[in-house]
């Protein structure tokens, strides 16, 4: 009895030790360009653009569901669940899709500024920012009618935008002065008055690519070009520390079950977990994922963290056809 006991516990220690791993596949076949994934919580959808069609994922299930056809460049996707609409943007195109969260057909567009990028629904006015990378601004739109409802400007290029749930969306943001040189920036919006707040530098993070949010514990996440993570307090702008991630990260995720933090670093083929203790920000696990995986997204339910992928044939730098799949990274 005292040994199977041992053995119970010594199995329990070295689960527990285990860790974040690949814990599931989902092949979705396709071309290897993708943006970023999008979570529809309430439906257990997952949105991957993927060049010129948005493949719909059942994150429970674990199979592509549908797609949502377009055109080529597509680069994000906004769902807004009480009007039953979703919003991709459509970069080379400066316009954004509306589509049906039920049928998944197109329904309509909206003309947007130039190179609409990031993409996102605020819950508190209902609206959806589109984040113009050339024009530098956003164009609003009103989630219920589907129709443009004004602009923001912004003055830097927004590489990735979050809402916190309170009316506030924060942004990644590339200020360039006449001289050419890339001040490296967050920023929030007054998403009901459509208005930049303030903007504030996150060196020595440089190049930020993406953002996280913990809403409760008011800290924003931001992974940068230069291999680090910066935490940012939500409240007064103000750095409050840096984490040292894997190269070329792009997927930044928070998990507010847990109060860890992820980055997906591509030029790794790695997943940084960041946690914080005593004040103190510190990455805690360093995950083997896929070479080029650089962009995520976390389930708060399940507290999963899915990464599109593709597969390479050894020792060569070409992906294998038709290998595009998503990694279900769990415990």
């Amino acid at each position: 009895m005292k040994l199977f006991l041992c053995f119970v516990l010594s199995l329990s220690a070295a689960l527990a030790a285990e860790g974040f791993h690949v814990i599931q596949k989902i092949h979705i076949g396709g071309s290897v360009t993708w943006g970023r994934p999008t979570l529809d919580e309430a439906a257990r959808r997952l949105y991957i653009p993927n060049d010129n069609r948005v493949v719909v994922v059942d994150i429970d299930a674990g199979k592509v569901v549908g797609e949502i056809p377009g055109a080529a460049g597509i680069q994000g996707v906004a769902v807004a669940p009480d009007s039953g609409r979703g919003f991709i943007s459509n970069g080379p195109s400066n316009d954004v899709t509306t589509f049906d969260l039920k049928t998944l057909k197109p329904v309509g567009k909206v003309r947007a500024g130039a190179d609409p990028g990031p993409i996102v629904f605020e819950p508190k006015t209902a609206r959806v920012f589109a984040f113009n990378l050339e024009s530098q601004d956003a164009t609003v739109i009103d989630s219920t009618t589907g129709e443009a409802a004004g602009k923001v400007s912004l003055g830097g290029k927004a590489t990735a935008a979050v809402a916190d749930g309170s009316g506030k969306i924060w942004i990644d943001l590339l200020v360039t002065d006449e001289d050419w040189n890339v001040s490296s920036e967050v920023g929030v919006i007054d998403a009901e008055k459509l208005t930049l707040l303030r903007h504030n530098s996150i060196s020595p993070c440089d190049r930020p690519a993406d953002l996280a949010i913990d809403a409760k514990n008011r800290r924003v996440f931001t992974v940068c070009g230069n291999a680090r993570m910066a935490v940012v307090d939500a409240d007064s702008g103000k750095m409050i520390g840096t984490v040292p991630i894997g190269k070329l990260a792009s997927g930044a995720g928070f998990d507010p079950g847990t109060g860890l933090a992820f980055s997906a670093n591509g030029g790794d083929g790695t997943m940084t977990v960041v946690s914080e203790a005593n004040g103190t920000f510190g990455a805690v696990e360093t995950v083997p994922t896929a070479r080029g995986s650089r962009i995520l997204s976390v389930d708060p339910k399940t507290h999963n963290v899915y990464l599109p992928a593709v597969e390479y044939a050894p020792s060569s730098t070409t992906p294998v056809a038709d290998s595009f799949m998503l990694l279900v990274v769990g415990k």
